[in-house]
């Protein structure tokens, strides 16, 4: 590896960075009316607006840096109120926010500045970048090759919604089960990646939207037990493993090095609400 690779890269993230074409130009922050878990939901609308309910500032985070929701060695640890308080969002895009028919990329690319942005302005958000060589599972193609269904849902017919039957979502369950109608390889590594104990990159060069189906699978991390506390009994126990899961999609997980950026929080407070 040459020495540039190694090099460490800093840079501070704040709302000066965020291009102001990219910022939304109103935004409402209120605590959330009702604050259950079930309620949770983001959605970017086709001009940008963004409108959020019982959405807890880890989402957020999640969404804007590609990184997993559950503890990561890609993100320091945060404040206990970025987890547990739930607030209501509606932040109102400029014109032309996004442009009409743009890339799948540049829509993806677009709306994770934006949040950053809101991050930035509302929640004072201050971050570290650093470029760290780690430890990752790389999902690929197994040898017989991939064992996927093409969605029936175009991707110019999706928009950016946390709804269970939303396009890039994952329905919920007991294992957390690969079950969603319309996903790419990005969206399933994000998704696998909150269980894994290492982060997990795509390195699939497959494109486009699938429907996938499974069972539930043995998470790799389990929460610590209570302070004082013994580690309850395991109630994934009898669940298979993520490999073979992923083997029966055609796709594996290779251990592998390489170089991802990690976030370490400088700064992060609670909004102003209005």
């Amino acid at each position: 590896m040459s020495v540039f690779c190694q090099a460490v890269v800093y840079l501070l993230v704040a709302l000066p960075a965020v291009a102001q074409s990219q910022a939304f130009s109103r935004i409402t922050i209120k605590p959330a009316h009702l604050a259950d878990p079930r309620n949770a939901r983001v959605q970017v609308l086709p001009n940008g607006d963004l409108i959020a309910s019982a959405v807890p500032v880890i989402t957020l985070l999640s969404y804007a840096y590609d990184v997993p929701v559950n503890p990561s060695p890609r993100l320091s640890p945060l404040p206990d109120w970025t987890v547990g308080e739930k607030y209501d969002i509606e932040a109102k895009a400029p014109a032309n926010a996004v442009p009409p028919r743009p890339q799948d990329s540049d829509v993806r690319s677009r709306i994770q500045q934006m949040i950053r942005g809101l991050l930035a302005d509302r929640f004072r958000l201050v971050l570290r970048v650093e470029n760290k060589t780690m430890s990752v599972y790389a999902l690929t193609v197994a040898s017989g090759g991939p064992k996927l269904q093409k969605s029936a849902i175009a991707e110019k017919d999706c928009t950016f919604d946390t709804d269970l039957d939303a396009c890039h979502n994952f329905v919920a369950g007991f294992g957390h089960p690969l079950n969603a109608k319309a996903i790419d390889m990005d969206d399933l590594v994000h998704y696998i990646g909150n269980w894994t104990d290492l982060p997990v990159v795509n390195r699939t060069a497959l494109s486009g939207l699938f429907t996938v189906n499974t069972e539930g699978w043995a998470p790799m991390r389990l929460p610590p037990p209570p302070p004082n506390g013994t580690a309850a009994v395991n109630p994934f126990a009898g669940l298979p493993t993520i490999f073979t899961v992923l083997d029966k999609l055609g796709l594996e997980l290779k251990r592998q090095e390489d170089i991802l950026p990690a976030y370490t929080v400088e700064r992060i407070e609670r909004p102003a609400t209005n």
